[in-house]
């Protein structure tokens, strides 16, 4: 029987022979929830009378970090008290997005993670099944150890092509949600492929999967492989390591190609993810704050990135700078190979480990009338805090481009000008 790679997860984990439409009582490996949603995630497993927990469970206080105010103070508290009495890991303020760290220290092929937040879908990147869930479902896995799904459908994304830098994986998916638009893969899971995939970091795949859901996905999820392996490895893990990847004649209900060689780098305009253009079509619109970071874009490479145009030059007076690393460690990483002090001393404001300003909670609120290009993955109206404030969605690059500039600009620009100025 041939399978995708989320057919072939489920029935690895459940015992069975799965097909996409068929519906499963699937274990759960790893379940976790944060500060916006885990109190009603708590409440449900309190509600239905179990013991002790039945799945490896996370508790996180990323998306605002530090507490802003006394009742978000509050439910951090209720989170840090529900972990030391029924033994879930809890990471306070400042371990960092949990996204992030569930890549780091818990994904690994072939399982299955849930979460009470839309973007779990980023495991997906390490070959597991990772998806988001409501708070009700994801307090029934925390008790029951189990999940019931639909197997879904698969699109088939294929990739072919290299970069031309400052090309990445950001550019990719927006360019994929332009053409799938927001509803284009609801209750479907996005298959990352081909050649061009496997020239891509484990980094850049964690970008991939977990925009997945700004088309509607499921899941995002990419094949276990070497580059896999060596992430692993890196993060001390490479006993989690096995190699997963779907049936060569795995049956798709559509398949996508995508040339990275001929790609630019692409943005969101305001206010949907998929009111996508080129950068060459928007360039020149103007931007009061720039922000690098969440759980799309604040790992180590997208640092490099950011600081590799930044370094020597200082952000236009015009605008606010923000970069908020996406963990502990690649803030760390970052200090000790210098990305901090370059992006400092260009003019950034330096935010702690944590979501930031991407859900509008605090650190980084729009004013009236003010536009924001950020590196995260939504840009509806009042997702950084003010409805009457504008979100453009774009790479490390095209954003650290911007920053010195004040408006919308094309990095290969940039990086042109700076090639010839040392020629």
């Amino acid at each position: 029987m041939v399978q995708t790679l989320v057919e072939k997860i489920i029935s690895q984990r459940t015992g069975l022979q799965v097909r996409a439409g068929e519906f499963v009582l699937a274990p759960v490996d790893v379940v976790l929830a944060h500060e916006g949603t885990g109190v009603l995630a708590i409440e449900q497993f309190e509600d239905l009378g179990k013991p002790g927990l039945s799945a490896r469970t996370l508790l996180f206080c990323d998306h605002a970090a530090p507490s802003p105010r006394k009742e978000l103070s509050n439910v951090q508290q209720r989170l840090r008290e529900f972990a030391g009495h029924w033994g879930a890991d809890f990471y306070g303020p400042g371990c960092g997005v949990c996204h992030q760290i569930v890549a780091e220290q818990w994904a690994k092929p072939g399982s299955i993670v849930v979460g009470a937040d839309s973007h779990t879908c980023t495991a997906g990147a390490l070959s597991a099944f990772a998806t988001g869930m409501g708070s009700t479902d994801v307090g029934a896995a925390m008790a029951l150890g189990q999940i019931w799904l639909m197997v879904p459908e698969t699109v088939r994304v294929e990739l072919r092509g290299e970069f031309r830098s400052p090309v990445s994986a950001k550019d990719v998916i927006l360019q994929i949600i332009g053409l799938l638009k927001a509803d284009g893969a609801i209750y479907k899971a996005l298959e990352f492929g081909g050649p061009g995939l496997a020239q891509m970091t484990v980094e850049e795949r964690l970008t991939l999967c977990n925009m997945a859901v700004e088309a509607g996905a499921k899941a995002g999820i990419c094949a276990a492989d070497e580059t896999t392996r060596l992430f692993l490895s890196e993060q001390g893990r490479e006993v989690d390591f096995s190699p997963l990847s779907p049936d060569r004649d795995a049956t798709y209900e559509d398949v996508i190609h995508v040339d990275l060689g001929g790609l630019s780098p692409q943005v969101a305009l305001p206010s949907t993810v998929d009111n996508v253009r080129s950068v060459e079509q928007a360039a020149g619109l103007s931007l009061d704050q720039i922000f690098i970071g969440t759980c799309t874009n604040g790992r180590l490479s997208d640092l490099r990135a950011a600081a590799e145009i930044l370094k020597g030059h200082q952000v236009h007076t015009s605008v606010r700078l923000l970069v908020g690393p996406a963990s502990r460690r690649v803030y760390l990483d970052a200090l000790n190979e210098g990305l901090l002090e370059t992006l400092v001393k260009a003019g950034a404001i330096l935010l702690p480990p944590g979501c930031g300003p991407c859900v509008g909670v605090h650190m980084g609120v729009l004013s009236d009338g003010e536009r924001c290009l950020s590196t995260q993955n939504r840009n509806f109206l009042g997702r950084m805090g003010n409805p009457q404030g504008e979100i453009v969605l774009a790479s490390p690059a095209t954003a650290a481009a911007s920053a010195l500039r004040g408006e919308l600009t094309d990095p290969r620009r940039y990086l042109n000008e700076r090639g010839r100025s040392h020629g």
